[in-house]
């Protein structure tokens, strides 16, 4: 049976080559989504089966049998009305849509996404779709991108209207249609090739960018400390990368670093760590006790779930606090996880004014994040304000000495992410825990709270515990720091 290329192996094939072709000829070699991945697609498909409310005359063909929708398409096409997932067929390409709409004797297609703005890759993404519909004698009128509106902020019941906003990419797919037929005959050469193309991009953005992952295991393989580590890279890794320069240790001396890319290099070639006393100092001097280390754990939704909430809004549902009352002192442990199934925030609100008094340091990591979801509590539940406007004041950011590079260890790869700074300065770490990551954290807590899925509480304390608890040993590891004489 000859392979078909569809609407999804045809955006594989432009992000990236090798992808397409492991799906087709080593399937075993495409990695398994993790939980937070697949949390991420079934909130696309809620956007997904949400917009059709939008069209309540519409026709579902929606079936996983290939030849199923195509005769279902074809009979329903005669009834003039929208349709979802109409499939067509061409030249060993299928394609569906999210929804085609009559408009007389034309069509319009509608592609549903659950993000919050149009993004090139959209453009692609309906180009293959109206090629293969006008390629089976459909005259296509407009293409519209049907994406979720984040200025919009629930009230009461959805507004479906309001949630969605529908924009014209009728131009910008008709541009790149141009070589769209070039680019299918390449697939289809990928495809069927013995040999296993080279990792790397049609649309060439991903690599450079240094985000390459496109779920083939070792498609791009690059070594520890490779130069996508450098430090705000860039253009400079992009063009190192070219150069076929894989290592920031092979960086040439003559190439134009930074301060902290320069720690970086001479950290790798010296095979040493680089320590700046006078910023972790100037650090530790901002700290006042009571020292609170506290660190948050949230959950998103592409459609808001609660009041006040946007599009992927962060709702707060667990936190974890160390408290150590003086220098010395061994910290207290508190924690809270909501337990309900309705909106957690003021539980979470109530129960962290509880521990938090009035004075001392409240130490986070990334400040940002937590900084702004005390804020929007504030915003919400105005009769916390006074108190979360008291937090806010006192609140250190621990990721700043790191951020700095007052400390740089080659094992933290170039990221001062709490995740690779506490095995590189403590040789702590998050492996083996069954939750050890705030992407599967966040999944967890809403299928378990939302969806009837499995009770992961006890995982998911550890797992919050061990943040803050990565707070403490990294404070204390950069104060035995200081005491050691140079």
């Amino acid at each position: 049976m000859n392979p078909v290329l569809t609407k999804s192996k045809y955006i594989l094939g432009l992000e990236c080559p090798r992808h397409l072709w492991s799906t087709f000829n080593q399937p075993e070699k495409i990695r398994k989504f993790t939980l937070a991945e697949e949390f991420k697609f079934s909130q696309g498909d809620k956007v997904g089966q949400l917009a059709k409310t939008l069209f309540s005359d519409g026709i579902d063909l929606s079936t996983k049998n290939y030849l199923e929708n195509l005769q279902q398409t074809k009979e329903a096409m005669r009834k003039y009305k929208p349709l979802f997932e109409a499939g067509f067929a061409f030249e060993n390409c299928f394609s569906r849509a999210d929804i085609l709409v009559p408009v007389g004797k034309e069509w319009d297609i509608i592609e549903v996404k659950s993000g919050t703005k149009v993004k090139d890759i959209n453009f692609h993404d309906v180009s293959f779709q109206k090629y293969i519909y006008e390629s089976n004698g459909l005259k296509i009128r407009k293409c519209f991108l049907l994406h979720l509106n984040n200025e919009y902020i629930r009230k009461g019941n959805l507004d479906f209207e309001k949630l969605f906003i529908k924009k014209d990419i009728t131009s910008e797919v008709n541009l790149v249609m141009k070589d769209i037929k070039e680019r299918i005959d390449k697939m289809f050469e990928i495809i069927n090739s013995d040999k296993i193309p080279k990792a790397g991009l049609l649309i060439d953005k991903m690599i450079k960018e240094g985000n390459h992952d496109c779920f083939t295991e070792n498609c791009l393989d690059l070594p520890e400390n490779n130069i996508f580590c450098l430090y705000r890279g860039g253009k400079v890794s992009s063009e190192l990368f070219e150069n076929g320069i894989m290592h920031i240790k092979d960086i040439p001396q003559h190439v134009k670093l930074n301060g902290k890319q320069n720690i970086q290099r001479e950290c790798e070639i010296k095979n040493k760590t680089y320590v700046d006393k006078e910023g972790i100092k100037q650090f530790l001097a901002t700290l006042k006790y009571p020292i609170y280390y506290l660190d948050f754990e949230t959950f998103s939704t592409a459609i808001p779930m609660f009041d006040s909430l946007k599009s992927y809004s962060q709702v707060p549902f667990q936190f974890s606090l160390h408290i150590a009352k003086k220098e010395g002192s061994k910290p207290e442990h508190h924690a809270f996880l909501y337990d309900g199934n309705g909106d957690p925030r003021e539980d979470f609100a109530i129960a962290l004014k509880k521990l938090i008094g009035e004075k001392g340091t409240v130490l986070v990591y990334n400040q940002s994040f937590e900084i702004g979801r005390l804020k929007e509590l504030a915003e919400h539940f105005p009769e916390h304000k006074k108190w979360i406007d008291n937090v806010l004041k006192r609140i250190v950011d621990l990721l700043v000495p790191f951020r700095e590079f007052s400390y740089y260890n080659p094992k933290q790869q170039g990221s001062a992410s709490i995740k690779d700074v506490l095995p590189a300065i403590t040789g702590k770490s998050y492996k083996g825990m069954e939750i050890g990551d705030g992407g599967t954290a966040s999944a967890e807590f809403y299928n378990m709270c939302y969806n009837n899925g499995k009770d992961v509480r006890e995982s998911l304390l550890k797992y919050c515990k061990l943040d803050t608890l990565a707070e403490v040993m990294i404070v204390e590891k950069l104060r035995k720091i200081m005491k050691v004489k140079k």
